[in-house]
């Protein structure tokens, strides 16, 4: 894992711009999370929660992950790196450019998270606005989970 909470500041923003911010560890992912997320969105597709029926039926031999599970992920893993400026007094989730889900994660495999700053811009609210690649691998697999262009609003201190 990269750490670089004490170097990324609103005022070293701009020298990080094309650099990558952080390489989180890998993380599990278990039947059961996919279950509590298909509970709490009220999804129950079987292709998710139903391990059996998948391996019958499914593409996979297997249950996968919810897309949007993988993209709830990116801000546990931002916190993870330090992605936040150091002297930013909150920051705030401000949308998404582009979401791409490129290979299914299949329940049981690990994921981690790769960010990337690619803008730090100043915003009419007085803050600033960072973009950041955000991209999912997952272990042993050539082509990415997922990979997002994720904005986000910090103000200073």
């Amino acid at each position: 894992m990269t750490e670089i909470r004490s170097t990324f500041t609103f005022d070293t923003a701009p020298a990080l711009i094309g650099t990558e911010l952080g390489v989180t560890k890998w993380h599990p992912v278990t039947q059961k999370q996919v279950n509590q997320f298909a509970n709490v969105t009220q999804d129950h597709d079987w292709i998710h929660i139903n391990p059996e029926r998948a391996r019958q039926e499914g593409p996979y031999d297997g249950t996968i992950s919810f897309g949007f599970f993988t993209l709830s992920l990116l801000t546990a893993f931002s916190h993870e790196v330090g992605l936040w400026p150091s002297d930013a007094r909150y920051g705030l989730n401000y949308g998404l450019n582009k979401v791409r889900w490129i290979t299914p994660v299949l329940v049981g495999s690990r994921i981690r998270g790769r960010f990337a700053l690619i803008g730090f811009d100043p915003h009419a609210s007085g803050g600033y606005m960072s973009t950041t690649e955000a991209t999912v691998e997952i272990e042993g697999c050539n082509k990415p989970a997922m990979v997002a262009e994720w904005l986000g609003l910090f103000m200073r201190k």
